[in-house]
């Protein structure tokens, strides 16, 4: 059957109609005969095995039976009414019970004939009934295509309510595997067919719909789940290509006097072999004459910030200008603060603009930008506006990006005839599998040890009731003229109650912690920006010893002096946003603790985001646990996870398909970049009705 006809209405299909095809045009955004196809079960059942009612067990398992039906009736119930069934074989009784949709089954329902009845039995006031099974007339069951593991499929209240059940399904499955002989295009090339051993397509969905055995449909499965990830690898590196070769970006040839007399002279430390080795990536990139798009990934307190520096300076040495973008005013002045202190005693103009900039100030930044004289501006939004000119800039740095969308990302591709340079940093660490998905288009560059000296942060998981030990280890750090974090969850839901939680907890921290012996500040989402500010400067420049706060702390502010980081009701925090807190400590030499406080009522998925704290500093592996509790999408957000609405495969237990997947695309594109030979031509027909029905998003960066 050609793909033509595979793009027929599903309504056309033998069994579907118009009624049915609405249905599962809005439930299941099956549209097509091929969407049919493609609509993969989600669990198999046993069905080779029969049961006797006699031989029925009292633990609700799903079970199959041949019998008759030999009386209907409709009792009378609170709401409604119920249908009931008495169902016989020779060895006892039973009932069958609808609650729904009882007028249209009673119309099918024939007495005296043999059933196939399958569903999960109750045992209720001294009989066994099953709810709402499936039943097949044994005539038809005996016809069907016979398979010992029964396809389960997705579903939803609507359809089991309109009588559209998972058996429908599969006859509609079995009707078109009838019309279309079995018979689908063929996707991939016999030599990527060849060389993974994979089945044929149609040999897959045959298998993965009506498998024979375990080993067939675990073939069926691989083929598919290769064939998922293979197309998305296919547009992620093929969209890299083209930006290599289309998008020009300048040449940064040279590295002159800036970058040796800081390299010499002002770097504070030996760089660490992960610091050099990006470094050099970044240099081969910039020096090609296409334009930069990197991804630099590195934990909290890895030293992206001295990577990002060197970068800049290669930019200078090349007569061109650097922008450096952060998501907030506190972590663009510590940025500015961090680099015009390494910067000291170089001939280098840098300066800060941030939305509470005065308009003198900003006329003055806007002059020495366009005529050239100011090397290094560092910023938030406010470097995006319109009015913000370079004289030429050829390179932007953007911290944290998943503050930034893409519309704005993108306004610094206009400041200039070419493009700029971009660097991307994140301190989120992203799991390898996630980073290949979304992050495929873009190159990617990982510090992945820390620097000499740094202290492990020891962390440990107490509940409520060690409070008074808590804060005695609290009062001993004080002692010695360490610095302290409390921190409580804010989820906007209930803005109310984590308000009180936070009020409630300020109130027994400063009766425990009495005036004028201690100082503490308070910083939440409620207050106004400058008293925020005035707040956190306090705690900044040591007047105050403890700093009770909701999460507006999590990124990026840089307080050596503070070594306690103590969590309230840490079981309502992320995996990520617990380990973003502890790297708010630890950023001077001295040990440095972080607590986590709970309640003793703990769900599995945070005794396992606790443990994983307890045991681990390692923000990729503390990542990759992330991803499996929380699944792609909600890690990504909505915006980014839309690549990732897979039909079959999934990208944690699957990573292994998914690397096979991404360097088979790259061989294959390697070889024949535009898919234009004819050993390519089913993956190239595949792809443009990929990329014209369901590209992914344009421009991730």
């Amino acid at each position: 059957m050609s793909s033509t006809d595979l793009h027929t209405p599903i309504e056309y299909l033998k069994g579907v109609g118009p009624a049915r095809a609405d249905l599962l045009r809005k439930e299941l955004g099956i549209r097509t005969q091929a969407d049919l196809a493609n609509f993969f079960p989600n669990r198999y059942i046993d069905r080779t095995q029969f049961f006797k009612i006699n031989q029925l067990q009292q633990n609700s398992s799903e079970v199959q039976i041949i019998g008759k039906i030999t009386q209907i009736k409709t009792v009378s119930q609170k709401r409604g009414s119920r249908l009931v069934a008495t169902f016989v074989d020779e060895t006892g009784t039973m009932e069958l019970v609808w609650f729904r949709g009882a007028k249209w089954i009673k119309e099918s329902l024939k007495v005296n004939t043999p059933y196939v009845a399958f569903g999960r039995v109750n045992w209720f006031n001294g009989a066994f009934n099953m709810p709402h099974p499936e039943l097949e007339l044994v005539v038809d069951y005996k016809k069907s295509l016979q398979t010992a593991m029964q396809p389960v499929y997705p579903s939803t209240e609507s359809l089991t309510n309109r009588g559209i059940t998972n058996r429908v399904i599969a006859k509609m499955l079995q009707n078109l595997f009838v019309q279309t002989n079995n018979t689908f295009e063929e996707t991939l090339s016999k030599g990527v067919i060849n060389k993974l051993h994979l089945i044929s397509k149609s040999e897959a969905l045959f298998n993965i719909h009506f498998p024979k055995n375990q080993q067939l449909l675990t073939k069926a499965q691989q083929r598919l789940k290769f064939e998922e990830f293979f197309f998305i690898q296919l547009q992620l590196i093929r969209k890299k290509l083209i930006h290599k070769s289309k998008i020009k970006g300048y040449i940064f040839e040279k590295v002159g006097d800036y970058f040796n007399g800081f390299y010499k002279n002002n770097l504070p430390f030996d760089l660490t072999n992960a610091q050099k080795k990006v470094l050099k990536e970044i240099r081969k990139d910039m020096a090609t004459g296409a334009q930069m798009n990197r991804l630099l990934q590195g934990d909290v307190g890895s030293g992206k910030t001295i990577v990002a520096l060197l970068t800049i300076l290669i930019a200078l040495d090349n007569g061109f200008q650097a922008a450096l973008i952060a998501p907030t005013e506190i972590l663009a002045t510590q940025h500015y603060n961090a680099i015009s202190t390494l910067l000291n005693g170089l001939d280098i103009n840098i300066n800060l603009l941030t939305g509470s900039a005065k308009a003198k100030k900003r006329k003055e930044i806007h002059e020495i930008l366009e005529d050239g004289s100011l090397h290094i501006l560092i910023g938030t939004h406010a470097l995006l506006e319109d009015k913000v000119k370079f004289k030429n800039l050829g390179l932007t740095i953007i911290d944290e990006q998943h503050r930034f969308g893409v519309a704005q990302r993108a306004k610094m591709w206009l400041k200039n005839e070419f493009p700029p340079h971009i660097l991307v940093m994140t301190a989120t660490p992203i799991p390898r599998t996630l980073a290949m998905s979304v992050y495929g288009d873009l190159d990617i560059s990982i510090i992945d040890e820390l620097p000499p000296g740094r202290k492990q942060i020891a962390t440990a998981h107490r509940y409520d009731s060690n409070r008074l030990s808590v804060f005695k280890f609290m009062k001993e750090e004080i002692a010695k003229g360490r610095q302290v974090y409390v921190v409580y969850p804010l989820i906007q839901e209930s803005q109310k109650l984590d308000f009180k939680d936070l009020m409630d907890g300020y109130e027994s921290i400063t009766r425990e912690f009495p005036k004028p012996k201690y100082q503490i500040s308070i910083v939440h989402g409620k207050m106004k920006a400058v008293d925020k500010e005035f707040e956190m400067n306090r705690f900044l420049n040591k007047e105050t010893q403890i700093m009770v706060a909701t999460t507006v702390i999590e990124v990026g502010v840089d307080i050596p002096n503070a070594s306690v980081m103590v969590i309230e009701s840490a079981e309502r925090f992320g995996l990520s946003q617990l380990h973003q807190l502890r790297g708010r400590v630890g950023r001077g030499a001295e040990q440095s603790y972080c607590i986590l406080m709970t309640s003793f009522k703990l769900t599995n998925d945070a005794k396992i985001r606790l443990e994983t704290m307890v045991k681990t500093n390692d923000g990729f592996e503390i990542a990759e646990v992330d991803l499996k509790l929380r699944g792609p999408g909600d890690l990504m957000g909505t915006q980014q996870s839309g690549v990732l609405n897979l039909r079959i495969a999934d990208i944690v237990k699957d990573a292994a398909i998914l690397k096979r997947a991404r360097e088979m695309a790259i061989e294959v594109l390697s070889i024949d970049p535009n898919l234009t030979s004819i050993d390519n031509r089913n993956i190239n027909q595949t792809y443009q009705e990929i990329t014209r029905n369901r590209a992914i998003w344009a421009n991730i960066s």
